[in-house]
């Protein structure tokens, strides 16, 4: 179980790897570094694959990248395209961090590593993209706030999670995925209307009026 050694028990460092995949997906550079301090302060023993993420260049850029990106994801239309571009980075680095928190030899692990942390990564990243592009269909700034202060609690707290309740993290990730598909979802059906009706607008029809009842 080489591919185990790191943390206290396998269920921990499934959580971990499990984590690390998902939060990529939202807060990439803020997962990077939080998980990096901890394991440079020695409050979290880091699997060999990921004992890199302690040093102090990879703590810089990625402490420097979060208060970027804590920044740029509270502005209305700049979070969309800074998610956009990201979509390159963080399905990948999710896929490679869960890797190397299960194996760092390149073993079968690893590869489930992978794949699992890959596919967290595209779910959180999705449902982030969705969710932030029909909040910006509203004409004032505060829900965007709102909900990215959501996220980066929603992060510290999962990450928290797993580290110290594995089998409690493993029931919130369930849930999180669930509610994740359900508003990706209810939001591209909405987005998918705003979209019709921004296309009849634009080719001179003029907005539909709404319903009888409906302001």
């Amino acid at each position: 179980m080489d591919a185990l050694n790191g943390l206290a028990n396998p269920p921990q460092l499934l959580a971990l790897a499990a984590a690390l995949g998902w939060a990529s997906g939202i807060r990439l550079y803020l997962a990077v570094f939080a998980l990096g301090m901890a394991g440079h302060f020695g409050l979290v023993p880091l699997p060999p694959g990921l004992h890199v993420l302690a040093s102090p260049v990879v703590l810089g850029v990625a402490g420097f990248m979060a208060f970027v990106e804590f920044f740029a994801d509270k502005i209305p239309y700049v979070d969309t395209v800074w998610d956009t571009v990201h979509t390159l980075i963080r399905i990948p680095a999710g896929a490679a961090l869960a890797a190397g928190a299960l194996g760092a030899d390149g073993t079968t692990m690893a590869w489930v590593g992978a794949l699992l942390g890959g596919g967290l990564a595209a779910t959180s990243h999705a449902a982030k993209l969705t969710t932030r592009a029909a909040v910006n269909t509203s004409p004032e700034p505060f829900s965007n706030l709102a909900v990215s202060l959501a996220e980066d609690g929603l992060v510290a707290g999962m990450l928290w999670l797993s580290a110290t309740h594995p089998m409690l993290f493993a029931i919130a990730l369930v849930g999180v995925l669930a509610l994740s598909v359900l508003l990706m979802v209810l939001l591209f059906k909405f987005l998918r209307a705003v979209a019709r009706r921004l296309s009849g607008f634009m080719a001179g029809r003029g907005l539909p009026e709404a319903p009888p009842g409906h302001s």
